[in-house]
Order: C-alpha cells, then structure tokens, then sequence
C-alpha cells in the first residue's frame, strides 16, 4: 500500500508540475498578447501622426492655392474693369482690344478653376483615410461581435 500511496503522491505532483507549466505558458501568452497590442496602438498612433502631417501639408497647399485664386479672381475683376473702362472712354463699341481684355479675363477664371480643383483634391486628406481603413480592418474584439 505505500508504493500505491507513493505513486499516487508523485502522480499528483506530476500533475501540480503540468498545471504550474500550463499557467506559465498562459501567463507568457498573455503577456506576448499585451505586448503585440501595444505595438499595434503605436503603429496607430504613427500612422495617425503621419497622417496629421500630410494634412498639415494638404492645408497648407490649400491656403496657398486659395490665396492664389483670390488673387487671380481679382486681376480678372479688374481686367473685366478696365474692358468696360476701355469701351466707354475710347470706342464707345467693341474693338479687338476689348475682346483681347475678356479673353484674358476668361483664362484668369480658368486658373481660378483650376485652383479650386487643387483645393477640392487636398481636401481628401484632411479625413484622415488610411488610419480610418486601418482601424475598420481591425478584427472585432472576441466580446464584441455586432450582429446585422
């Protein structure tokens, strides 16, 4: 009966040894998890720092551009101006010089337009669109399965 007794003891501390590796081994994967999620926070926040400063940029290029357009809107005002100025002082009806002065108004819009394109382009970066395709690719947590 003591050598049952014994192995019966040595079983039971086998099986102590097993549980205690079993929880080492949870608690090591636990800690890989922890740390795996904190890396991938921090790839967030670079991407979302990366992505800040292409938009400080975008912003930048726009005000430019917008600045721009105001000021090319202005030379064609005053272009359209001095057409109108020109047919009342000197002619009195329309010459070549005037449609001269309306075409260069109309290549100032023009600019204009393409100015605003510029700026409507930029504006997609502002949104912050591949931090936001990176957070929707993310899988859902375990706790946290939406059903549709």
């Amino acid at each position: 009966m003591d050598s049952n007794a014994t192995k019966n003891e040595a079983s039971e501390q086998a099986a102590a040894d097993s549980l205690s590796e079993n929880d080492s081994g949870v608690t090591d994967d636990l800690k890989s998890l922890w740390h795996e999620l904190r890396e991938l926070n921090h790839m967030h926040f670079r991407l979302l720092a990366l992505e800040a400063q292409q938009a400080g940029n975008s912003l930048v290029v726009m005000i430019v551009a917008g600045i721009m357009a105001a000021v090319v809107l202005s030379v064609a005002w005053l272009g359209f101006l001095a057409a109108v100025i020109l047919a009342l002082n000197q002619y009195g009806i329309l010459t070549d010089y005037i449609l001269l002065i309306l075409l260069t108004v109309v290549l100032n819009l023009l600019l204009a337009l393409v100015l605003w394109s510029v700026i409507r382009s930029k504006g997609y970066y502002l949104r912050f669109p591949a931090t936001f395709r990176s957070l929707r690719s993310m899988p859902p947590a375990p706790g946290n399965t939406e059903e549709s």
